[in-house]
């Protein structure tokens, strides 16, 4: 048995970060209203036996645009994150990273969407007021300056942030980055700390793409690659054992 995933925002935190679920079996599909990261959600439902992908995540007003960045990196590392205006100054930023070591690494938008050199060309942190860079909680930061994710110990950073100088329609174009280190907020004292953060190599990284919000993606299908939603499930985000046509990769049974 399969189900498809869409999550609404909430600010609400009732039992185990989940205000509502609504669930359309003919659909094969459920809402949930949380306040927990799409993967987590994605976990609860997987956790009673059925498998679940996500097909949209919006809030419960009509939002001011969306966008994806598919992530790529380091060896195994790779990870999705999605980004959601749900208004002038609240913009909601989920993500999942894996392959990362346990522990802080720096977040941060870049000022170009330019992975000629990897992430050596994504350019500097998107930065257009030209501030020191601070956290996420500072009124004197760069406006890519996202603070840090934590990594588990199995390697997987899940998270979401509300951000009040990310808009989305600013960042389409642009590229997200994770770093190799914790970035120190513009407080360690270092002479990078006021520049990046002194958060390390550049990790991972990926153009921000605009991309459908709740409910405006009828799709089943990836025009760029053949892979349906459940296929995709059972792929990697990118890379090898991507394509329908590598013949390594095992066919989905729909």
């Amino acid at each position: 048995p399969s189900v498809c995933l869409m999550i609404m925002s909430t600010g609400a935190d009732v039992f185990a970060g989940v205000k509502s679920v609504s669930i359309d079996v003919s659909k094969e599909q459920v809402l949930v209203e949380s306040a927990l990261t799409s993967a987590e959600v994605q976990a609860l439902i997987e956790s009673t036996g059925r498998r679940a992908v996500l097909k949209g995540i919006g809030g419960s007003e009509q939002d001011l645009g969306a966008a994806v960045a598919m992530l790529a990196g380091v060896g195994s590392i790779q990870g999705v994150v999605r980004f959601l205006q749900l208004s002038e100054d609240r913009c909601l930023i989920d993500g999942t990273v894996d392959g990362l070591e346990p522990g802080p690494h720096g977040l941060h938008v870049h000022t170009l969407g330019d992975l000629t050199l990897d992430c050596l060309s994504c350019g500097e942190h998107y930065n257009p007021f030209g501030r020191q860079h601070g956290g996420p909680e500072d009124p004197e930061r760069h406006v890519g300056d996202l603070g840090n994710i934590i990594a588990g110990p199995d390697g997987r950073a899940s998270f979401r942030l509300e951000d009040s100088q990310l808009k989305v329609w600013d960042v389409i174009g642009r590229s997200m980055v994770v770093d190799a280190g914790e970035d120190d907020l513009g407080r360690g004292g270092h002479p990078l700390s006021k520049q990046t953060g002194n958060s390390g190599e550049r990790l991972a990284c990926g153009i921000i793409a605009r991309s459908a919000g709740l409910f405006q993606n009828p799709k089943q299908i990836c025009a760029c690659d053949g892979v349906t939603l459940w296929e995709e499930r059972d792929r990697p985000i990118a890379g090898t054992g991507r394509s329908k046509t590598n013949p390594e990769t095992l066919a989905a049974h729909l």
